[in-house]
């Protein structure tokens, strides 16, 4: 009985089959035939309850159906496809150049600050990094800036208003932060330098930004003096401007170090003779520094009067625009691809 209705299942099948045309109606033709619950694999299901020769045989006529059905539904769909299609619409001219991809594109101050780490690292210096927003400890106490020092007002600092405990927190002003974080888990003697974005409540123009990157430099051992930064300094700005230059220092006040200087660069354009650019200085104004403070040694946990150290920060914003030619700060920022595709 079984078999002769997997016969008659096949018949009815291959001659439905026949008059099936077109992709929706051949895979309809498959979920009834073919599909999980159709009446063919229902039957098939019943086969375990058939005597041991039973089995036998109507296995191998299932099978066998199965196949036939399988390869006639292949063998339909072939010739379907090719009966509706339109080859020549399909046709690819292999001859036409093909459309490139468009290819991402660094930002300038990714090229810059992966500059400046190649060049640092050949010095053998190391990468550290911190938190954007900072308590007021990092940022302000242990960097020995007085309680009353103007850099912690609004006009300066984005305090944020929700506090955690007693502690007031804000986006970093500076990266000098994270040199007390680096020293409260590094013993001397180190040297590191710290990229990073800052944020200053400064109005926006042609040369300022409220949102930019700075670059610090940080060295702490037994010996170390003015005369190991500006050797560092000179090294480093020679490899970045691919020319000799020159470092100037002036005396300068910041909290964190004693003494400070402000610390210029012979112009990379006239060589010191004096151009607009340098405003017919023969310099450009480049950033901070100075020796560490023994207070922010103290806050890191050093004893007082053990180890010396200099550090120094600058815009790697400015060294972009120094670099590449940019004369509006904003472009930086304005996440315009026509700016980054130059790059």
């Amino acid at each position: 009985m079984m078999l002769e209705r997997l016969e008659a299942i096949k018949k009815e099948a291959l001659e439905s089959l026949a008059q099936a045309k077109g992709e929706v109606v051949l895979r309809a033709w498959e979920t009834k035939y073919l599909g999980r619950k159709s009446e063919f694999n229902t039957l098939l299901r019943g086969v375990k309850e058939l005597s041991a020769e039973e089995r036998k045989a109507v296995g191998a006529k299932g099978n066998a159906v199965k196949h036939e059905l399988y390869r006639a539904f292949e063998t339909a769909r072939t010739t379907s496809h090719a009966a509706t299609t339109d080859w020549e619409a399909e046709r690819i001219d292999v001859t036409l150049p093909g459309v490139g991809r468009v290819a991402g594109y660094l930002h300038p101050i990714t090229l810059i600050e992966e500059e400046i780490e190649d060049i640092f690292f050949s010095m053998g210096f190391s990468v550290a990094d911190g938190p954007e927003v900072e308590s007021e400890w990092y940022n302000f106490d242990a960097l020995n800036f007085p309680p009353d020092h103007p850099a912690r007002d609004m006009q300066d600092a984005f305090w944020l208003t929700e506090t955690w405990g007693k502690k007031k927190y804000l986006p970093r002003t500076h990266t000098s932060s994270v040199q007390v974080r680096y020293m409260e888990t590094h013993k001397p003697p180190f040297q590191i330098i710290i990229p990073g974005r800052i944020f200053r409540n400064e109005a926006t123009d042609a040369s300022h930004e409220h949102t930019f990157h700075q670059f610090e430099c940080l060295v702490v051992g037994d010996d170390i003096s003015v005369a190991n930064f500006k050797s560092v300094a000179e090294v480093f700005f020679t490899a970045f401007f691919e020319k000799k230059t020159e470092v100037r220092l002036r005396p300068s006040f910041f909290p964190f170090t004693e003494p400070s200087f402000e610390f210029d660069v012979s112009c990379m354009l006239c060589g010191g003779a004096g151009c607009p650019v340098c405003k017919g200085t023969g310099w450009l104004e480049i950033g901070g520094a100075g020796m560490v403070h023994q207070n922010v040694f103290v806050a890191a946990g050093y004893p007082r009067g053990r180890y010396q150290g200099f550090a120094w920060g600058f815009g790697l914003t400015r060294l972009a625009m120094m670099k590449y030619r940019i004369s509006d700060i904003r472009l930086l920022m304005s996440g315009d691809l026509r700016f980054i595709q130059q790059f």
